[in-house]
């Protein structure tokens, strides 16, 4: 067979191939069979150099003339294949207007992080920024460095959750509480210092008031010459911001905690009408969170002197503020994915906690 009869015969080998291209994926392989740089055709065009002058001129002509019959072939079916899959989507993702309108969205946020928005809109208003820590610490965090004595009930295996010991004996624990964040926030940060750090704790004990994870804030205030009266005061204001009332009062307890000395319990003023409590009215008392002046121990193992800084510190539990202000009378219902429970207690998702605004408005 001559050199041409051979090129027509891969012309139209190659323009069948085109058209029977399902997709441009297929599409580009016949490309490159026919048309890459070792390509059936780009071969042809190789062998030129071997034909006598006249004959390659004239074998020249006819290969680039095939070349591009190629190519348009390509383009046009490419186009063809583009067009056949915008018509298929079109109708794959076609929308019946004569359906029913779908219901609004159901969703709503959990009183929880609902709450946890309102603390760090007050305390952001009062100066504080939002520090954050490891959920698993190690003892020395959780621990040591926060006073508590190797013998204190806390260390329990039956009140702390313990991870299996390391090849070198030490053993992590899943955070108690917050306070482990006043040591990073002291190791990292020159004072003065003012944060709050919100998250999630956990701790062996389950019933209608504890849940083996729950959620604290925890407040750090270091600075030269700080007092009782600046931790009462920023109590005061968190309170009356938090339960939107002026007219709180508050009794504040001595109480004992290794991390802080003096410590105090800290009560409000309620009343119960209907099984609901009132924050602000009425003669009883309702306990809400425990506070003091910041150990000195607790100074040093930040790496601060006592002698120059001071200190307080309270911690609130974020779940409990929820209970109280929003009349929730079960913990546990926190956890349980009820979602009739949730759309009962649960907020608008634009439902957004500002002070200037109100806070559960």
């Amino acid at each position: 067979m001559s050199r041409q009869g051979e090129l027509d015969k891969l012309q139209q080998e190659a323009l069948a191939a085109i058209e029977q291209a399902a997709d441009e994926r297929a599409l580009d392989e016949v490309r490159v069979r026919f048309l890459g740089k070792k390509g059936l055709l780009t071969q042809q065009m190789k062998g030129l150099g071997q034909l006598a002058p006249e004959q390659r001129k004239e074998m020249g002509q006819a290969l680039n003339v095939a070349k591009q019959t190629l190519q348009q072939a390509i383009e046009a079916r490419r186009a063809e294949l583009q067009r056949a899959a915008l018509e298929k989507k079109l109708a794959e993702e076609r929308i019946d207007v004569t359906l029913p309108a779908r219901p609004e969205a159901q969703g709503v946020v959990h009183p929880v992080s609902h709450v946890w928005e309102e603390v760090v809109e007050i305390f952001a208003d009062l100066g504080f920024s939002v520090a954050e820590g490891p959920h698993i610490e190690t003892d020395w965090y959780n621990f040591e460095a926060l006073n508590i004595p190797p013998e204190h009930p806390a260390r329990q295996e039956h009140d702390t959750f313990y991870f299996h010991p390391r090849e070198d004996g030490e053993r992590k624990v899943l955070r108690t509480h917050t306070s482990p964040v006043q040591i990073h926030t002291m190791e990292t940060q020159a004072p003065p210092i003012r944060i709050i750090a919100p998250g999630r704790t956990f701790r062996c004990d389950s019933d209608q008031t504890h849940t083996p994870m729950f959620h604290q804030v925890e407040a750090l205030v270091i600075d030269r010459d700080i007092h009782m009266g600046h931790l009462k005061w920023t109590l005061e204001e968190f309170c009356k911001a938090f339960f939107e009332t002026d007219t709180v009062q508050m009794r504040f307890r001595a109480s004992h905690f290794p991390f802080t000395e003096p410590s105090m319990e800290v009560d409000i003023n309620c009343t119960w009408e209907g099984g609901q409590v009132k924050v602000g009215e009425g003669d009883d008392w309702l306990e809400i969170l425990g506070s003091g002046m910041v150990h000195p121990n607790v100074l040093k193992a930040g790496g601060l002197n006592p002698d120059e800084w001071q200190g307080y510190a309270f911690g609130i539990g974020i779940d409990r503020l929820a209970m109280l202000k929003y009349g929730i009378p079960d913990l546990r219902a926190f956890f349980e994915s009820d979602l009739r429970w949730l759309r009962h207690y649960g907020f608008a998702a634009l439902q957004v906690p500002t002070l200037s605004g109100g806070l559960s408005a």
